[in-house]
């Protein structure tokens, strides 16, 4: 078929992996499962799988709010299991969650000022990064006194991804980002991120639509009950009917080839 269940960290090096991993909630609860995963140095790696599959929790493990019960994340070639999640930033790793994460009451400008809380002494840092954010989107600059809680749901999270990327970092964890967001924002949405990779941003990207988690990924994973199922490039995706016939059986359409 061309398509292997998932290696372990090789050559080339991954951007970030997830190396055996098991993760369980409250104790006993197994999560993960030997789950191993990584994220394409130079792509945009997307992970899909029916719901309850463990991908978001497989985002959170890579960015440190869940710590494996066995197993190893790294960042390159660096071990970082069980670093704080705010260590991750040092090591050039953002994430924009699934669920909003703004401050409503707050402006624009001070959410994104927010985000340089790590360095904040460091006012040349800080206003570089507030200007790497508004060069990205325009849009942000426009309102930047307006308070995010006013903002539609597309620009609420052009804000997020404009936060994260203030902080120039190399990898971008992804968790459903256009959830909640109307179709003309979200193909504005993927068509960004889809851009990434050129800027030297290599992606993780989990998300439920499918089809378009396939069309801007180069690398996709596809989990089921906390274990990788397979994985492959989007060409192996793209000729073999029996995966895409796998894949169908958990949304509404036929991928496109």
């Amino acid at each position: 078929m061309g398509i292997d269940t998932v290696s372990t960290l090789q050559a080339p090096t991954p951007a970030m992996a997830l190396h055996n991993v098991d993760v369980a909630y409250h104790g006993d609860i197994r999560i993960l499962q030997d789950l191993s995963l990584r994220v394409e140095q130079g792509g945009i790696t997307g992970v899909i799988g029916p719901n309850g599959a463990g991908k978001s929790t497989a985002l959170r493990t890579l960015f440190g709010l869940l710590k494996p019960v066995k197993g190893d994340v790294y960042v390159g070639t660096q071990r970082v299991t069980g670093i704080a999640p705010w260590s991750f930033i040092s090591h050039g790793v953002a994430m924009v969650p699934q669920s909003r994460s703004l401050f409503n009451e707050l402006s624009v400008d001070d959410n994104l000022r927010l985000a340089c809380w790590t360095f904040r002494g460091d006012k040349l840092r800080v206003e570089q990064a507030l200007e790497r954010a508004y060069s990205r989107f325009p849009m942000l600059k426009d309102k930047r006194n307006q308070m995010a809680g006013a903002m539609s749901g597309g620009q609420q999270r052009f804000l997020e991804l404009g936060r994260a990327l203030a902080l120039d970092p190399k990898v971008l964890l992804l968790d459903e980002p256009t959830a909640m967001v109307a179709p003309k924002l979200s193909a504005e949405i993927y068509e960004f991120i889809a851009g990434l990779p050129e800027q030297g941003i290599s992606v993780l990207l989990i998300d439920q639509n499918v089809r378009q988690c396939v069309r801007v990924s180069t690398h996709v994973y596809v989990l089921e009950l906390g274990r990788n199922k397979v994985n492959g490039s989007v060409q192996d995706f793209a000729q073999d009917h029996t995966l895409r016939d796998l894949i169908a059986q958990w949304v509404d359409y036929k991928i496109d080839s």
